[in-house]
């Protein structure tokens, strides 16, 4: 069954007569009926009653009717999707996020992204992925949220914030006493992290590694897991500030600056040259800056206003 065949039928269908179909679908009348007897044969079925004025439908034609109807009006909106695609205004985009806490600002993000771009299917790529960025290339992701950025081939890099890392501890912690932390004060302290790799922790590759400080490890999946556990004094912790910042307010915890100058990391959007053509994409990353900067302290701008891309 050819779709050539199927619109035909429909058209007929809808005009009962033979010559006003054959306008419609810009054919002769005989090539009409000899589309008609193709599909009839088939189908192995009579689909319309002879000789009757206007034509109607058998049983089987009107059961083929309903799958026309429906075929067509797919058709329709893949082509209406289509027309959007290429406008820059509908899409998919699927976001991996490096980073466990990053779900607290990005849900915010995504959420007025939506009023204004409904079209837009947002999703999530969630898991632990050893190369984030790969799922770029590997068609598994849109975009990806990275605080590192590797050259690679065909993937451009749009900053989102600049954000301050702090050392965790309980209030009676003897740490808790001190103006700031360096590498030397986690030597004998159990660090809680989450389950990743050590070149993503900004403690551990910009200052634990460099001093050759290598303290005892806990792991845990949650955020407040690492904290309830650095409240009982079972270690410390270096989270962004964002992560952390309604602990702070309910003096849960206490944090320190990493170093007399702060430890700063910064975050990117790592989208494919071929993503950044579309319109939505630009304006995902100037929502995410802009609704950071709004809601979360700790974080300061680095990208300004919205990103020129393709």
């Amino acid at each position: 069954m050819e779709l050539r065949q199927l619109q035909t039928f429909l058209a007929l269908a809808e005009t009962g007569n033979l010559s006003k179909a054959a306008r419609r679908v810009h054919l002769s009348q005989p090539a009409v009926s000899h589309q008609l007897k193709g599909l009839e044969e088939e189908c192995g079925v009579q689909l319309f009653e002879r000789k009757t004025s206007p034509l109607r439908l058998t049983p089987a034609g009107q059961r083929l009717l309903t799958l026309a109807y429906e075929v067509d009006r797919s058709i329709r909106e893949a082509q209406r999707d289509l027309a959007r695609i290429a406008q820059g205004n509908a899409g998919r985009l699927r976001i991996a996020v490096e980073c466990h806490s990053c779900f607290d600002w990005l849900m915010p993000s995504m959420d007025a992204f939506r009023e204004g771009w409904p079209e837009v299917e947002l999703d999530l790529v969630s898991g632990f992925h050893a190369d984030p960025i790969g799922l770029l290339a590997e068609d598994r992701a849109e975009l990806v949220i990275v605080s590192q950025t590797p050259k690679r081939s065909g993937v451009l890099y749009f900053p989102l914030f600049r954000y301050e890392v702090f050392a965790l501890m309980a209030k009676t912690h003897p740490l808790a006493r001190k103006p700031y932390l360096t590498a030397r004060d986690f030597a004998q302290e159990t660090l809680i992290t989450y389950p990743i790799p050590d070149e993503r922790l900004d403690l551990i590759r910009e200052v634990l590694a460099p001093a050759k400080v290598n303290p005892q490890r806990r792991t845990t999946e949650l955020t407040v897991a690492i904290l309830q556990l650095v409240a009982s004094r079972r270690g410390v912790a270096a989270l962004p500030g964002w992560t952390v910042q309604p602990y702070l307010e309910r003096d849960y915890v206490t944090a320190k600056r990493i170093g007399k100058n702060g430890l700063f990391s910064n975050l990117y959007a790592a989208i494919s040259e071929e993503s950044s053509r579309f319109v939505y994409m630009q304006e995902f990353i100037f929502i995410t800056r802009r609704t950071c900067e709004e809601r979360l302290k700790f974080v300061h701008s680095i990208g300004g206003g919205r990103p020129r891309i393709r």
